[in-house]
């Protein structure tokens, strides 16, 4: 709960706790990224406002924030937080409204640390607000995208009803969210302040406070003997566009053999710049920022562009690729503000081998990091990526021996981290010890076929829609799922959706069948599912297919679930699972609810448990693996009901 405003004078603040995903650090000890930040959230702050939430419905304010619960400010109020430890640097994750048509306002945010007021923040959202159906729109009064779509709202398909159904405007509004990075003009010490206040007069009728992030950036990094942009006519205060300057570096700098330096500043570029063997660092990304405009193309590209925009690309696959790609230290702030699936304008793309990409702020672009490969040997460190239109990352097409590890990333537009083997498989990847926080749409962490593939030590928070924190699919056409699948020591909070189309909640993990089996040898060993809004674990194909593949081999084991709002295990396929301890508590439905493919035998569910032993604990309808659900009993609700469960602790 907000606490009461403060008292005038100097009386010391009580602290305002400092979390990690909305949650206690203990509960999530050792996994996710370490950063160099500290999250604090707005709801346990001082605030003459209102908070919001909590709230996991799809398309409202409080669904889409950290914890699912916010702080709404009037003008003329506040929200203050006292700082852990000593700060130079905030970080405000914040929602103002759009405006009437679409395309996003800006506003003032004030800010006062330790007494003193600082310059006013602007915020806008002019990069937030989409609606309507995928791929999106930034209009608020459009008319469906896809009329004849089934819409869960009317439950048919509107072109083809008759009367035609009156759709509510704006359709399904999501992205509400945005960050602002701010550079205080000095350190400030543990238990000092910072007030956040929507200013009397501002246009924005309300601001929306999510969190505050704090850190302590240290001086600039400085390379001596590099290829110094600035002696290649680059301009630091981003009034000219630098693209040709920063070239010119990186010709020079491979001649002889240097790194390419970018000291602090602005650069604007609003294109892609090829690399290929040749390293850039940055001054550190809070003081270093390659900043571009969108551009529409007079036509659309090869590739399928019709805009081009800021970005750092290795060569495509077709040309050979790119190789010993170093890149470090900077932010890349782009200016995506729709959804156009043909479009590379990602702040890192194309083809890089034995490469790396450490410590960059991404933000504002479609895709932080998009590789299409065949590629091999990418490591990709210690970034962040933030307010995405789409993916996070994507490993698509024959990424193989990679690494993607300690990055955080926050509100992106489709799955946070994803391997994508299209055409050709990626092999041999691991995405280890990252936090991804509040994807809007689609996954946390998505493998679409692979082999000999690893995820572990993530932590992942709040999905919104259409999608959850773990998943394994068959589907997009991907090539299917061989040898070993290694799913380790993750830890999931406040996962599983609501799925419109099929009107059912998603596990915190969840594998699908779509367009093949799934058969590779699945371990699932150590993870934590907490605070499950549906079921922990699901397993499913669609009913259209349901006779046609299967999820066979998945074994989970030293798993803990700590709440469920409904079972622990949805079995809405044909296949096998073994579990073997696996310990759940505040269960609040049936252990497993086994519906297999949907048929019903006499001879039970097409769905194998196999119960190894040391699985404890359960719920509301008594131990959530008891010998009578074993080992195919049909036990399937459908749509059961759901129990939110409380909040989790230690165990």
């Amino acid at each position: 709960m907000a606490q009461p405003a403060l008292a005038t004078g100097r009386t010391t603040p009580a602290p305002t706790p400092v979390t990690r995903a909305a949650l206690a650090p203990a509960l999530v000890e050792g996994r996710g990224a370490d950063v160099p930040f500290v999250e604090q959230e707005a709801e346990s702050a001082r605030t003459n406002g209102t908070v919001i939430g909590p709230d996991r419905t799809a398309y409202t304010l409080p669904s889409e924030a950290s914890g699912r619960t916010a702080v709404k400010l009037r003008p003329g109020q506040y929200v203050e937080f006292t700082l852990a430890r000593a700060a130079n640097a905030l970080t405000v994750r914040y929602s103002i409204p759009d405006s009437p048509g679409g395309g996003g306002i800006t506003a003032p945010l004030g800010l006062t640390v330790d007494g003193r007021r600082q310059a006013p923040v602007t915020l806008t959202s002019q990069y937030a607000w989409l609606y309507n159906q995928y791929p999106f729109s930034n209009d608020p009064q459009g008319d469906l995208l896809h009329p004849d779509w089934w819409i869960t709202e009317c439950g048919c398909v509107p072109s083809a009803t008759t009367p035609a159904p009156v759709v509510d405007k704006p359709f399904r509004p999501s992205h509400f969210y945005d960050e602002k990075r701010v550079k205080l003009s000095r350190t400030y010490r543990a238990g000092d302040t910072v007030r956040l206040s929507a200013p009397v007069g501002t246009k924005a009728a309300w601001t929306v406070i999510d969190l505050l992030d704090s850190e302590l950036v240290g001086a600039p990094h400085l390379e001596t003997r590099a290829a110094n942009v600035l002696v290649y006519g680059a301009d630091p205060t981003g009034r000219r566009d630098s693209a040709v300057a920063i070239e010119r570096a990186i010709a020079e700098a491979k001649r002889r053999h240097l790194k390419v330096y970018l000291p602090p500043g602005t650069y604007q570029v609003n294109r892609r710049i090829v690399v290929d063997d040749v390293t850039i660092v940055g001054a550190g990304n809070w003081y270093t920022t390659v900043k571009g405009h969108q551009v529409t193309l007079d036509a659309p590209a090869p590739d399928g562009s019709v805009h081009t925009g800021v970005g750092f690309y290795g060569k495509s696959a077709a040309d050979g690729g790119s190789r010993n790609v170093r890149l470090s230290g900077f932010a890349i702030e782009g200016d995506v503000r729709e959804r156009i699936d043909t479009d590379q304008v990602n702040a890192v793309g194309g083809a890089m081998s034995d490469s790396t990409i450490d410590g960059l702020y991404l933000h504002h672009t479609k895709v932080g990091l998009w590789f299409d490969g065949p590629m091999s040997n990418v490591r990709v460190t210690r970034n962040i990526i933030a307010d995405q239109i789409a993916d996070g990352l994507n490993f698509h097409t024959g990424v193989t021996d990679s690494l993607v590890a300690h990055n955080f990333l926050r509100n992106t537009g489709d799955d946070a981290l994803a391997m994508w083997s299209e055409k050709q498989q990626n092999t041999r990847n691991t995405f280890v010890r990252n936090t991804i926080q509040t994807p809007v749409l689609a996954n946390g962490i998505a493998l679409y076929g692979g082999a000999d593939n690893t995820v572990s030590g993530n932590l992942i928070a709040d999905p919104v829609r259409e999608g959850s924190a773990l998943h394994i699919g068959a589907r997009f056409g991907a090539e299917p799922f061989t040898g070993q699948l290694r799913i380790t020591d993750n830890t999931t909070v406040r996962a599983g959706t609501y799925e419109l189309n099929w009107k059912i909640g998603l596990g915190a993990i969840w594998f699908y069948a779509l367009d093949k089996d799934i058969g590779a040898d699945v371990r699932v060993t150590g993870d934590r599912y907490l605070d499950n809004t549906y079921n922990a674990i699901m397993l499913v194909s669609d009913y259209a297919v349901k006779d046609q593949y299967s999820i066979d081999n998945v074994h989970f084991e030293d798993v803990r679930v700590d709440g469920t709002g409904t079972s622990v295990l949805s079995a809405r396929a044909a296949g096998s699972a073994s579990f073997e301890n696996v310990d759940a508590r505040n269960v609040g439905a049936v252990g497993v609810n086994n519906c297999g493919a949907f048929n019903f035998p006499a001879t039970g569910s097409e769905f194998t448990v196999e119960d190894r032993g040391g699985n404890d604990g359960g719920g509301t309808a008594g131990p959530w693996l008891a010998a009578w659900e074993l080992p195919n009993t049909i036990t399937c609700d459908d749509r059961p009901p759901v129990v939110p469960p409380p909040a989790p602790g230690t165990w």
